[in-house]
């Protein structure tokens, strides 16, 4: 259990650091647009609208953005660009930083408990290996054959 907390412990700090720093430079993004060419576009009615949007409904977004693979860094840069209020964005970063710190460091660290058992055994870390390669063989020899199957169709349809 001491391995899980201090684990959390650290990647809660380095979420915190990372994801406040896309949200800061995101803000000074958003200020060096403010200033640039595009303070034309930028001060229209829906550009506004979007910024009340955000300010609205961005800190559920962000916290829930944590549980996300790959939108994470959009979801806090935008709530920069977009001067996201800090009393709304602290706590959702606060929330969603401490689930994304608990999943990763109990998930994490029981694969990495498998991948360590798994590579114990030379035999069994090869043939597990081969199995995912196979895996991923399969899926992208699935994707190219329906998409040709589906242009097919499109050309048959268009003679």
């Amino acid at each position: 259990m001491d391995r899980i907390a201090l684990t959390a412990g650290a990647l809660y700090a380095i979420v915190l650091l990372r994801a406040g720093g896309t949200f800061a430079v995101g803000w000074l993004a958003g200020a060096g647009a403010r200033r640039s060419r595009f303070a034309k576009r930028i001060s229209s009615a829906k550009f506004r609208r979007a910024e009340r949007a955000i300010q609205r409904w961005g800190a559920p977004v962000v916290a829930v953005s944590f549980l996300t693979v790959g939108f994470q860094t959009a979801a806090n840069f935008l709530a920069g660009s977009m001067r996201m209020s800090l009393p709304r964005y602290l706590p959702a970063l606060l929330v969603g930083g401490a689930a994304w710190a608990l999943i990763y460091a109990t998930a994490g660290l029981g694969m990495l408990k498998v991948m360590g058992r798994l590579f114990a055994e030379p035999a069994l870390g090869v043939s597990a290996v081969a199995v995912l390669l196979l895996a991923v063989c399969g899926v992208v020899v699935y994707r190219r054959r329906r998409a040709a199957l589906s242009s097919g169709d499109t050309v048959a349809e268009e003679s």
